[in-house]
């Protein structure tokens, strides 16, 4: 199949005046913050059961991602600059990104869980039905025999519920 690989966008230039600087600290921080407002909406609605709601926020958070990862290098390419002529812009900086990366990390505990939980649930109606389905057959001495595997069940999940 024909697939063309997909245009990179051009590298920000680094940032040659104090204005600059401030409208990249306005911009980061104003792109972390609507990333953080997607991904705080999608741990509210799976914490709540409500996975196809929250599946319907990927298409924004990947949107919102593309722009943190073009503002995150707009930032490094322009780190020399603002570390000499405004390092307590760089530090507050830091700062929202060290709660950024808090808020993340419990977005991801939240979507670890849920995945646990329903891989869980997954395996026990499995092993329910796996169960159900095997034949209860004993040898001469009266212990139970193990099936073959022609006797298991295969399960199928549809994705699109």
């Amino acid at each position: 199949m024909n697939q063309r690989p997909q245009a990179r966008p051009a590298q920000a230039a680094a940032i040659s005046t104090p204005v600059e600087a401030r409208k990249l600290a306005e911009n980061l921080m104003e792109v972390m913050s609507a990333l953080l407002g997607v991904i705080e909406r999608e741990t509210e609605l799976v914490r709540a059961g409500k996975l196809h709601e929250a599946m319907q926020l990927e298409a924004q958070k990947n949107e919102q991602s593309r722009r943190y990862t073009l503002a995150v290098e707009h930032l490094k390419n322009s780190q020399a600059y603002l570390s000499q002529v405004s390092p307590e812009l760089l530090t507050t900086l830091r700062r929202h990104h060290d709660t950024f990366r808090a808020m993340l990390q419990i977005n991801l505990t939240v979507l670890a869980t849920a995945h646990a939980v329903s891989e869980g649930i997954v395996r026990g109606v499995s092993t329910e039905i796996q169960r159900r389905s095997m034949p209860n057959t004993y040898t001469a001495s009266g212990q139970r025999t193990s099936p073959g595997p022609r006797n298991h069940t295969p399960l199928s999940v549809s994705r699109s519920l």
